[in-house]
C-alpha cells in the first residue's frame, strides 16, 4: 500500500508526550507498507483488532490500544490516507466516519 502521509505519524511520535507511540507507529506502518490489501478481510486477516467504521474508514488501535490511529484507504488504487492519530480522548471527540 501507499501511505499518506507518514508525516503525519511522525509529528504524533515527535511529540514528546506521545514518544512511546514511535516503535508501534513505525511498525504499523511498515507493514502497512509492504501489504497489499484489496478487501476489508485482507485487513482484518493481517490486524483482527481493527474496525471499519464506514465510508472506507478503519480504526486500528496502536501500542496496546493506547492510540488509535485511522485510515482512508482506496483499495483500488492500493492507497492508505493517514486522517487520524491520537489517544482514545482525542479520538472520542472527531467524527471518525468524516474525518
Amino acid at each position: 500500500m501507499r501511505i499518506i502521509s507518514r508525516a503525519m505519524l511522525r509529528d504524533f511520535w515527535e511529540t514528546p508526550a506521545f514518544s512511546d507511540a514511535e516503535q508501534a507507529l513505525k511498525a504499523w506502518y511498515d507493514e502497512a507498507k509492504h501489504a497489499d490489501w484489496q478487501t476489508p478481510q485482507d485487513i482484518k486477516d493481517q490486524f483482527r483488532n481493527a474496525s471499519f467504521v464506514g465510508n472506507n474508514r478503519v480504526v486500528f488501535n496502536i501500542h496496546g490500544n493506547k492510540y488509535r490511529l485511522v485510515v482512508a484507504i482506496n483499495y483500488s488504487f492500493s492507497v492508505c490516507y493517514v486522517r487520524f492519530v491520537g489517544t482514545h480522548k482525542q479520538y472520542d471527540k472527531i467524527d471518525v466516519a468524516t474525518i
